[in-house]
């Protein structure tokens, strides 16, 4: 008797567009089946003010995507981000007793103890993410597995969210008949799709800029160093161009989409575009210069934020791969070119891998987090690490 297929889900619930990815699972492999998406609504400035809106944005985004993909979805991983998350690191000491060979076990044990943190009223663990261990005092040992030691202190990043805030996303996701598998912070999502393991060696940042918030993770080895949400988004791009041009939102969108750059000299900023006029008035004119000069200013601010987080925790200037961007705001032309100034190292976008079948069209940083969320599904599913990548550290992501 033929197996039955056994699928892998990801939905990625963001304040702008909600997409869905179906992904089956094919002996040590993940092949792309599905994927829709559909305009998210349910949220203000990063927040949920409206689940029953937010549930039925769900509902529309996994619909399309059942019809592509031909199959139910019945259970799926879906991504937090925005404000509501914070991060820390936690250690906590292992007492093995006698000396003896340390096993997985006790590494599993020691990050167990080091999650076990004491969280406000109103936060909720949401992932815990191994940084190091020291054994027997000695520290900075990425695998001590087989090691012999009587003491084991392991050293984790604690990401933890409103407990409101992920209590209303699991029930507007629930309402839309759809069981979760897990949650997880989107950015790491981000980094689970684009990521490889030499990335990681020598250090790398994924910056994914949703629409209402920028949501970064920095990995250094197999280790995640840092996390942290930023509160510039691509809609404070867009309500500068509609503040200073005094037009509406949603001509604000296609003046930044059609003719928009992060960094001056990219384009040819002396062209003419037509800003649009309120009903009954003749559009205006403005030079291109005028729109990417209020677009840099944004891109600038930032990126300038992003690099204080990294000179707080001492690591900026340190990674050698650089910035991967990713999420709807990184699709602005010049947004690499700007990060590469401000954070002084090199930027690219941070697009899908590793999902089989993957569609070119669907090879835009904006799926991203998407893409990591069904990946994350598949691992759950599986306890194991696929073909692209070779096991260590970052396995122990699973709790």
């Amino acid at each position: 008797m033929a197996k039955e297929p056994q699928f892998a889900i990801g939905i990625d619930a963001g304040s702008y567009r909600t997409r869905c990815v179906i992904t089956v699972l094919e002996d040590d492999y993940v092949r792309f089946a599905g994927a829709g998406e559909a305009e998210s609504a349910g949220w203000t400035r990063g927040r949920i003010t409206d689940s029953a809106a937010l549930s039925a944005s769900v509902l529309r985004a996994v619909e399309s995507a059942e019809r592509n993909a031909r199959v139910l979805v019945d259970a799926a991983v879906i991504g937090l981000g925005g404000p509501s998350i914070q991060s820390g690191t936690r250690r906590r000491l292992y007492e093995l007793g006698r000396p003896r060979a340390i096993e997985m076990e006790d590494m599993a044990f020691a990050m167990r103890l080091a999650s076990e943190v004491t969280l406000e009223n109103d936060r909720a663990l949401l992932q815990v993410l191994p940084q190091d261990f020291a054994v027997d005092g000695r520290a900075g040992i990425r695998n001590p597995l087989g090691r012999v030691a009587s003491r084991l202190e392991a050293n984790t990043h604690v990401i933890t969210v409103s407990a409101q805030e992920h209590d209303t996303l699991m029930g507007a996701v629930q309402r839309a008949h759809i069981n979760v598998e897990e949650t997880m912070s989107e950015s790491v999502a981000a980094a689970y799709a684009s990521v490889l393991e030499r990335d990681r060696s020598r250090g790398v940042m994924v910056i994914d800029i949703g629409a209402q918030s920028t949501d970064v993770v920095v990995f250094d080895g197999e280790a995640a160093v840092m996390s942290a949400s930023i509160p510039i988004s691509g809609e404070h791009f867009t309500r500068d161009i509609a503040t200073i041009f005094k037009v509406s939102m949603t001509d604000a969108e296609l003046l930044k989409r059609e003719h928009g750059c992060a960094r001056l000299g990219l384009t040819a900023d002396n062209t003419l575009i037509e800003i649009p006029s309120s009903e009954g008035r003749a559009p205006r004119e403005a030079t291109r210069r005028e729109l990417n000069e209020i677009l840099e200013a944004r891109a600038e601010e930032l990126f300038q934020k992003v690099r204080e987080k990294l000179e707080a925790a001492g690591i900026a200037n340190t990674l050698a791969e650089g910035a991967l961007l990713c999420g709807g705001g990184s699709l602005l032309n010049g947004m690499e070119d700007m990060a590469e100034v401000i954070l002084d190292c090199p930027a690219r976008k941070a697009i899908p891998l590793g999902i089989e079948h993957w569609p070119d069209e669907m090879s835009r940083a904006d799926w991203t987090t998407a893409a990591g969320l069904a990946l994350y599904s598949a691992k759950l599913k599986t306890r194991m690490e696929f073909k692209r990548r070779a096991p260590g550290l970052i396995g122990m992501i699973l709790k």
